[in-house]
């Protein structure tokens, strides 16, 4: 094939390789296949075109109009996903890694345009957390707000995974309304800069909300400011050199790493062989070795099993992985193939020989191996390597060196707390797996080792049909881990998104907060509407409109009617002396399902129009309770407006429910879908 160009766009424009550029090669020949890099990128202008171009357009969509632009272009991936496939396989990749990393990348964007939808609001800015009363009467009020930051996010990613590893970072990053500049690392980048491209020849993204770099950043962190962001994922050694720069500490930049990770999975001392967690084990074990080459943050590094079960353990693996066929990853019945260079092949090595000082190799020999369809002198190819260590509380280098491919070295526990001991001696993890079918086992390791790691996955037969395998981060769950892992959290859902806001603490009147927030505060001003709001379409609703109803006195019979209708004929609403052994009741009460039931009564429209369905309630709080005799009288405001699709949005309604005395009853939030 002939040498491919792999380019950068900076600030609008395409930028060929220049002075600077270096050759990539195929994970699987060794020869060169294309080259990337130019020292003359306009990096200063970069930012300057994402500040000024960027993040304004972006900024000016609400978080659902970003949402749906993620949605778009996850979808246009989607349909051109078999060009990136092709052009990965240069990567060592075969094609169930290509599932993982473009399918997952993909994936991983169509849930946060989701998650954009149903949990932040149509508007540009993000309620983080409620309301807090800061004065007696209510007057003077507190709320935490989330509005984008106004630089640009500074992307850095890793070889391993060319898409998911840019797709992972880019969807919250855009939810959040900053532009990014995306670095891929160069050994894979030609996947990466085909992924950018797709995404910007579709048209979807407003200009300067991403632009690429491929090669060398050049003095890009060194004009960085306060109001930017550096995500990070590779070595541990050049996080430091990252995250120490002047500039970054000097502008508190934020700086998010994802760094070297010696993860580890346990056998619980409940899964002897035989048993379905054991044979688990031995398959995950063996999948996250061999899965990309075993190139993966989240792979298992270490594997701790009960000391009586190593052996068996070593046995089981070993024929596992003796059935796994390495070669070409363009070959079908390829199982692994190549690491992603033959330099990274020499780091591997390297750093299995470190961990040979410690441990015996007990399966896998780098000079005698096969290798299917590709000559393993020229390409990237190493088999699984599984290495013993016999004395683990005395080793270092086994809970300290991350040979980065299809290595891991298994070590015996004597009881759980020695192993929970062990796998924290890896001085932090993205993530440590448990198989066991013991939920006390389970208990115990979350909180002796729920410090040391960002995720423990637990597994066994009741959830392993449907579990997602300890070495898939997914979107939905925090991905980073403390300590050597980084201290870095991304994904998350709506926390990562969050990465790339800043949080502020507003103060002032319920109309200042309902104005900023567009969220009806309680005790903001009620609008009066020109009709009952049941008979008003979703776009006539506005915020803080309001209902007030006429009394309803509630009748003894009233609650002895409701009692034996319903069943609910619990002692404080029947019988007047048990009630008053209460403390919470001064006699007989209504029910507060009553109260609710009056509630709707009181303040529905009949009628058909246009609110379409009730489809719940939320913080619902009964607050003092009714006796026979007394009065109820409701409020309804529209407290939020949501659109969720062409032909209907829903309204949150904020009803309280109060005495004759003023005093508030219950208070809840309803929820209704409200055709436009």
């Amino acid at each position: 094939m002939s040498l491919l160009d792999v380019s950068s766009f900076a600030a609008g424009q395409w930028i060929a390789p220049g002075a600077g550029a270096r050759n990539i090669a195929s994970a699987i020949t060794g020869e060169v296949i294309a080259q990337a890099g130019n020292d003359t990128l306009n990096v200063q202008g970069m930012l300057d075109y994402a500040r000024s171009v960027g993040g304004p357009s972006l900024r000016k969509m609400t978080f659902h109009d970003r949402a749906r632009m993620l949605k778009a272009l996850a979808g246009h991936l989607n349909q051109h996903k078999q060009a990136l496939y092709d052009l990965s396989f240069n990567t060592g990749a075969t094609q169930s890694d290509h599932m993982i990393d473009i399918d997952g990348g993909i994936g991983t964007m169509f849930v946060f345009a989701s998650k954009g939808r149903r949990e932040m609001p149509d508007g540009h800015v993000y309620l983080d957390g409620d309301v807090e009363q800061l004065s007696r009467n209510g007057t003077f009020l507190g709320q935490h707000i989330c509005t984008p930051l106004q630089g640009v996010a500074v992307h850095i990613n890793a070889f391993n995974f060319p898409v998911w590893g840019m797709l992972e970072k880019l969807a919250p990053t855009l939810l959040a309304g900053v532009p990014a500049i995306v670095k891929p690392a160069t050994a894979t980048c030609y996947v990466t800069e085909l992924a950018v491209r797709l995404m910007l020849e579709s048209g979807i993204l407003p200009d300067g909300a991403l632009q690429l770099v491929s090669g060398g950043l050049g003095d890009m962190l060194d004009q960085l400011g306060m109001q930017d962001v550096v995500s990070f994922t590779g070595s541990a050694e050049t996080a430091l050199k990252l995250r120490a720069n002047p500039v970054i500490l000097r502008n508190s930049v934020r700086f998010v790493a994802e760094q070297d990770s010696l993860n580890a999975s346990i056998l619980g001392p409940d899964a002897q062989p035989g048993t379905p967690e054991f044979d688990l084990f031995v398959k995950e074990v063996s999948r996250e070795m061999t899965t990309k080459a075993g190139q993966k943050c989240t792979a298992i590094r270490r594997i701790i099993a009960p000391e009586s079960q190593i052996e068996a353990v070593i046995a089981a693996l070993s024929e596992r992985l003796a059935k796994t066929q390495i070669g070409d990853p363009r070959l079908e019945g390829t199982r692994m193939g190549a690491l992603v260079s033959n330099a990274q092949k020499r780091d591997v090595m390297e750093k299995a020989a470190i961990i040979g000082q410690e441990a015996t190799r007990v399966f896998g020999d780098p000079e005698r191996f096969d290798v299917t369809g590709a000559d393993a002198a020229k390409g990237a190819f190493v088999p699984p390597m599984l290495y013993h260590c016999e004395a683990p509380d005395t080793a270092e280098r086994v809970h300290d060196t991350e040979a980065f491919g299809p290595v891991s070295t298994i070590m015996g526990y004597r009881d759980l707390d020695h192993a929970i001991a062990l796998a924290n001696r890896g001085q932090g993890s993205l993530v440590a797996s448990v198989i066991t079918h013991d939920p006390a086992v389970a208990r115990e390791v979350a909180i002796g080792a729920g410090a040391y790691h960002g995720r423990l996955y637990f597994n066994n037969r009741d959830s392993m049909k449907e579990s997602t395998g300890h070495g898939s981060p997914l979107p939905h769950m925090v991905h980073g881990g403390p300590g050597r892992a980084g201290g870095g959290e991304e994904m998350g859902g709506v926390r990562g998104v969050k990465h790339y806001m800043q949080r502020t603490a507003i103060q002032g009147s319920p109309d200042i907060l309902s104005a900023i927030g567009e969220k009806w505060v309680p005790g903001g001003t009620e609008i009066e509407g020109p009709a009952h709001p049941f008979t008003r379409k979703f776009g006539e609703l506005a915020v803080g409109e309001t209902l007030h109803t006429a009394p309803r006195t509630v009748t003894l019979e009233d609650i002895e009617t409701f009692a034996h209708f319903t069943g609910d004929t619990f002692y404080a609403h029947m019988d007047d002396e048990a009630a008053k052994r209460n403390p919470f009741f001064p006699g007989r009460v209504a029910h507060g399902y009553l109260l609710l039931s009056f509630a709707a009564g009181m303040f529905v429209q009949p009628d058909e129009g246009p609110v379409l369905a009730n489809t719940g309630l939320d913080n619902l709080r009964f607050m003092k309770p009714v006796a026979a005799g007394d009065s109820i009288k409701v409020r309804l405001s529209v407290k939020k407006k949501t659109p969720r699709n062409d032909e209907y949005g829903e309204v949150r309604w904020h009803v309280t429910l109060t005495n004759q005395d003023d005093e508030i009853a219950a208070e809840y939030e309803l929820l209704t879908m409200n055709a436009y």
